[in-house]
């Protein structure tokens, strides 16, 4: 018998949704690039439900406890006396998700004795100090493509959505006003703007995508530069550095993973590189840019605007600049927890763990760190060290909470 501890985010405030806007999901035969969709043996939940918070569970509890293993489910991961910290010291497998992440600090992989899998059901494993899993053989997975198309077009919204100066337009009606000059003073069109995206994997490749249709001129940094067909169908640009690039452009999104070499890459010195008036947008993790730059260029009007759902840490202290700065359109971590993409992650969740427990390989493409060193996805992704340090501050947003 495994013990497997699974954090996810609270339940609604209201409780679990007893119906649905929608009664089903479309049907999406395989990702774009022909990879196959997670393919578990079965799973025990309707796609479209709420699969993230604490009760949904990913879908996972019958199946597990079928198969004679001890599931934990937990909200509460911060701080020394969290839940997480308790039950994490016997489990065999933990299962977190970016959107509220359980760090697995180098700290608390000292203290997990029986720690042997590492899932993040979603996109992105910055959350678990990588070195470490290195170090202890520790096998770190993720559901690699679950939820990319669900972010790229959440970073479609926010470009228009700042461009356009939706949000405080949106604020004029609920507060009962018509007051069109203040908020077409703020209001651009895309049309003919340069826009970058920092990374053009899957993600990033999406946004340029979704963004041809709308005139814009498109360029992009990765260190994996794109086959020369597919810049010449996107009509895109490569750039050998972000810094050569951001000067270019009046619109920066960030599609990049966090990890050693793009941690502050976005610091002052880098945000004083573009173009004043210019709109970032990040999707991809807080910790890639520097916090207090980024609120210090609104204030200045270095940055015309800033959006994006991810923070550091995650939950974010209510005091966190960013709640309160101008010209920003900040959400919490959505982007990749649609109804839709919980299905999917839900699903490659259950796939990963049956190929565990049955002994079978791990998709090579859900690997990041296997047998002592990066693997699969890791080895193209990421570089060797660690993320996490600092995370430990989110504990003072459940502080603020219960104050």
């Amino acid at each position: 018998m495994a013990k497997i501890l699974c954090v996810l985010y609270d339940d609604p405030v209201d409780g679990m949704p007893s119906s649905y806007p929608r009664g089903d999901l479309p049907t999406i035969e395989r990702y774009p690039d022909g990879q196959a969709l997670p393919t578990p043996r079965a799973i025990d939940f309707k796609p479209g439900e709420l699969l993230g918070c604490v009760s949904g569970e990913l879908g996972l509890r019958e199946y597990l406890e079928g198969a004679g293993h001890r599931l934990v489910v937990t909200s509460d991961k911060d701080g020394p006396d969290s839940e997480f910290e308790r039950e994490l010291v016997d489990s065999d497998v933990v299962i977190s998700q970016p959107f509220w992440p359980g760090y697995l600090t180098a700290e608390r992989i000292a203290k997990a004795r029986n720690l042997k899998l590492a899932i993040t059901a979603g996109i992105g494993s910055d959350h678990v100090d990588l070195q470490a899993a290195i170090d202890k053989g520790i096998t770190v997975a993720e559901v690699t493509y679950c939820n990319s198309i669900s972010v790229a077009e959440h970073v479609v919204m926010m470009i228009l959505s700042l461009v356009r100066n939706y949000l405080p337009s949106h604020e004029w009606v609920l507060k009962g006003g018509w007051n069109i000059a203040d908020c077409a003073a703020r209001s651009y069109d895309v049309e003919g703007m340069h826009v970058g995206t920092v990374a053009a994997g899957r993600i990033g490749s999406a946004v340029l995508r979704r963004l041809k249709p709308f005139d814009m001129h498109l360029h992009y940094f990765d260190r994996h530069r794109l086959p020369a067909d597919v810049e010449q169908e996107l009509g895109v640009e490569w750039h050998d550095s972000v810094e050569d690039m951001v000067r270019l452009c009046d619109v920066v999104t960030i599609n990049c993973p966090l990890h050693p070499e793009t941690d502050n890459l976005f610091d002052s010195a880098m945000i004083g590189r573009m173009k004043r008036g210019a709109y970032l947008v990040n999707t991809a993790r807080g910790k890639i840019v520097d916090r207090d730059a980024v609120a210090a260029a609104l204030e200045s009007g270095q940055l015309a605007g800033y959006a994006g759902d991810v923070w550091f840490p995650q939950p974010a202290p209510r005091d966190h600049p960013w709640r309160t700065m101008p010209n920003h359109g900040m959400t919490p971590h959505i982007s990749g927890t649609s109804l839709s993409a919980q299905a999917r992650y839900a699903a490659g969740t259950r796939e990963i763990l049956e190929c565990f427990f049955d002994g079978r390989p791990i998709r090579d493409e859900y690997l990041i760190v296997e047998g002592g060193r990066l693997a699969g996805t890791g080895a193209h992704s990421y570089s060797p060290g660690d993320a996490t340090g600092g995370s430990e501050e989110a504990q003072r947003f459940k502080a603020d909470s219960t104050a």
